[in-house]
């Protein structure tokens, strides 16, 4: 179905102006309380068949899920990320905040519950094809919290990521965001909630697949499925399209297209996340739509260079390096 416009007040989109507003000196400039994850990252040659033995070429555990991914790119990249979602007492969340300090996340508006379970994730790698098959245990109540962290604190950062992961706590942190100007970043698949559907119209920089536009608003064109998700009161649509690219569209003439960068792809786990936590970081930085995307393009494409989703991630000197060496793309 097409999305329609809330009853409420519009908000205007964040970020409209070239140059973001500053946030508080030292406060987090990216933010995100949404989906953590502990990964099994389990690579075979090939994906076994019924009753089949495989030995493992190799085994890694890592932190992931879309919302910790994206942070810790932001941080690599170079920008103040602060985590401040739900995580439990047991080990895969002690595992979860160890990653996050070793990567320089800000862990301090964390929300410790007893009973919290991050999602536990088996991700086979398929080498010969480049392609993962995702097994994975929900676990139970992580997320975004519906009464914290406090509303001042998310009005003092630059771009909050969202993803549906706790939707009260969600769709609160979200108002909040944009009531006070600060841009929502949408890292949205799918959901048939009413709060999804707020969330959505939330997001004025709504970054999403292919498949979210199919179930959505009935298309398979990207492009055009970017110019249907448009509203007056966003600043982008981003329709990722992996391997061909993304489709962009702001309201002003028609969509256009970036290209994916050619590389040698190793592992796609994570690209995605690392392509909305790229993206992010760019936008703090306060850089022009078309550099954004291009450097969440970039970040994607080194990942998918290295096994691992966040062990991939490129710092932004790669990145910077990386970029120099493909002026075109």
């Amino acid at each position: 179905m097409e999305v329609r416009p809330m009853a409420r007040r519009r908000l205007p989109p964040a970020f409209a102006m070239k140059r973001p507003r500053s946030a508080a000196n030292g406060s987090p400039e990216v933010i995100g309380l949404g989906c953590v994850a502990v990964d099994e990252l389990l690579f075979v040659p090939r994906y076994p068949g019924r009753d089949a033995r495989q030995p493992l070429r190799r085994h890694q555990r890592q932190c992931g899920g879309l919302t910790a991914t994206a942070l810790v790119a932001a941080a690599r990249l170079g920008v103040r990320a602060a985590y401040a979602g739900r995580l439990g007492e047991g080990d895969d969340s002690a595992f979860v905040l160890k990653t996050f300090e070793r990567e320089g996340v800000d862990t301090s508006r964390v929300v410790r519950r007893r009973g919290v379970r991050v999602v536990h994730a088996f991700v086979v790698v398929e080498e010969e094809t480049q392609t993962r098959t995702i097994l994975y245990d929900l676990g139970e109540g992580s997320g975004a919290d519906p009464r914290l962290p406090e509303r001042g604190w998310i009005q003092s950062a630059k771009v909050l990521l969202v993803d549906r992961w706790g939707l009260r706590g969600m769709v609160r942190a979200a108002r909040a965001a944009r009531e006070a100007g600060v841009a929502v970043v949408g890292d949205l698949e799918n959901g048939d909630d009413p709060l999804f559907d707020e969330l959505v119209a939330l997001a004025d920089h709504l970054v999403v697949p292919e498949a979210f536009v199919r179930r959505r608003v009935g298309t398979d064109d990207p492009a055009e499925g970017a110019r249907r998700l448009w509203r007056e009161d966003r600043a982008v649509v981003i329709v990722t399209c992996g391997r061909e690219g993304c489709w962009v569209y702001d309201g002003a003439g028609a969509p256009w297209h970036q290209p994916a960068f050619s590389v040698k792809v190793v592992d796609t786990t994570g690209c995605g996340d690392v392509f909305h936590g790229a993206y992010a970081a760019a936008l703090a930085r306060g850089l022009p739509l078309r550099e954004r995307v291009r450097e969440a393009a970039a970040a994607a494409a080194l990942k998918a260079t290295r096994l691992g989703g966040q062990a991939g991630i490129p710092t932004r000197r790669e990145l910077a390096r990386f970029l120099r060496e493909r002026p075109a793309a």
